[in-house]
């Protein structure tokens, strides 16, 4: 486990050379908040509730959410796998004392790290501009429960974009499947609209699909709301994890063995 910690530490001092992708980062967790203000505080013009969210329940529903959605920053690995294979320089990773998919995982962790606290300081200097009066859980066991699907689900996260780069063994390009990923993640995580608006068919079928537990439950829970969901939506981001490994090392198993590392 050193090795790992000793690659997640590297990548964390890396992330100091990239000062301004820290302000950026910081710009995008607010921009998403203020559009929630915005939009938000036409619709509750002369209403209390919209669905089951007050004003300041849904804003700070979007806090949490922006806050674990910027942490998910996984999509990079996908495309970097892509650019190794295609350029037949991928062979560094399978030549290194470290497997390569924790490589990827020990990578994720450092640069999460790092970008926590700016994230933090970013929604809690929201809270007190907007003068949100925050919602927030104070059950350890929901708390726990979050914390534990959040994390489940960075994990997934990371299994799905290495796999999905791993497809670059089979096809020529991944941008379809980048595509479908990344409409699916911006619909069903609830960084746009909380699922709990929509049909409750609608919710039926998407929690049956990982990204439903990604941010969107994580976020309900903490802001005190679906409280019954939460073992089972442990359960099932556990469940897809496991399913999602199984098919990775079906994928390395096939295609490791005829891939040469000279490009394409």
């Amino acid at each position: 486990m050193r090795k790992y910690w000793a690659i997640a530490k590297t990548y964390t001092k890396t992330q100091l050379v990239w000062r301004a992708d820290v302000i950026f980062n910081m710009i995008f967790t607010i921009s998403r908040i203020l559009f929630a203000y915005l939009l938000w505080g036409i619709l509750f013009q002369g209403k209390e509730t919209v669905g089951m969210f007050t004003f300041h329940g849904i804003l700070s529903y979007y806090i949490v959410n922006s806050f674990l959605s910027q942490l998910e920053m996984s999509d990079g690995i996908s495309g970097e796998i892509h650019y190794r294979i295609r350029n037949g320089t991928f062979s560094k990773y399978m030549v290194i004392p470290a497997g390569i998919e924790l490589y990827f995982m020990a990578m994720e962790l450092g640069v999460v790290l790092f970008y926590l606290v700016f994230d933090f300081i970013a929604a809690v200097v929201w809270i007190f501009v907007f003068r949100i009066q925050f919602v927030f859980v104070t059950e350890w066991s929901v708390i726990a429960c979050a914390v534990i699907m959040a994390v489940l689900g960075m994990v997934f996260m990371v299994q799905l974009n290495y796999f999905l780069g791993l497809l670059t063994l089979k096809y020529q390009g991944i941008g379809t499947f980048l595509m479908i990923k990344n409409n699916l993640v911006s619909l069903i995580t609830g960084s746009i609209i909380p699922l709990a608006l929509f049909p409750e068919n609608v919710v039926r079928i998407l929690r049956l699909l990982p990204f439903y537990y990604v941010t969107y439950l994580p976020s309900m829970l903490l802001t005190g709301m679906c409280r019954d969901e939460m073992l089972e939506g442990v359960a099932v981001i556990a469940c897809w994890c496991v399913v999602i490994q199984l098919v990775i090392r079906g994928t390395q198993k096939k295609y490791f063995k005829t891939y040469d590392g000279v490009g394409i």
